[in-house]
């Protein structure tokens, strides 16, 4: 079998355990643009990974404080769906993607890095984006700024929001 190192991941995993309070009970109450959020929802809210594998790694948290997606009611789950096609329609527009990961860890042992706090990742794909620099030097390549990702993918949002009122 072989293994895959992330070390770079590190740092986010000691901030989340070392936190008084959930990272994403307390991100939910704070401005958009500082935490990254891209959008609120009647139950979930869309933000950006600031520790992304890729460039446009989103998350789709629900704003209820359950550890596990079978706890969460019908509404939530069904919102936190159709939010992440949502989302996969938007990435694919601005970024032009290979293909996508979306998924959860549920549960420490399952590699969840917030255990408490269930939450969907998106992750846009592209041919070669886990290289040399990856895998043999340890080092994360992220081609855009994150704060020039959040703008691009807020206006975005904003907009289709926008042309559905």
């Amino acid at each position: 079998m072989d293994i895959l190192w992330s070390p770079w991941r590190f740092q986010y995993v000691k901030s989340a355990k070392t936190a008084k309070e959930c990272v994403f009970c307390d991100v939910q109450r704070r401005d958009d643009e500082a935490a990254m959020i891209l959008f609120r929802g009647r139950e979930n809210f869309i933000l950006m990974n600031l520790f992304p594998y890729t460039t446009g790694h989103l998350m789709i948290v629900p704003y209820a404080h359950l550890a596990m997606f079978a706890e969460a009611p019908k509404s939530a789950t069904d919102e936190m769906i159709d939010l992440a096609k949502w989302c996969q329609h938007i990435l694919q527009e601005i970024y032009r993607p290979h293909g996508f990961n979306l998924g959860m860890n549920l549960g420490e042992a399952a590699g969840a890095g917030i255990a408490d706090h269930f939450h969907l990742h998106i992750l846009p794909r592209w041919f070669g984006d886990t290289n040399f620099m990856t895998v043999i030097g340890e080092t994360r390549v992220q081609p855009e700024d994150l704060k020039i990702t959040y703008r691009k993918l807020k206006e975005q949002f904003e907009k289709q929001v926008k042309s559905q009122e």
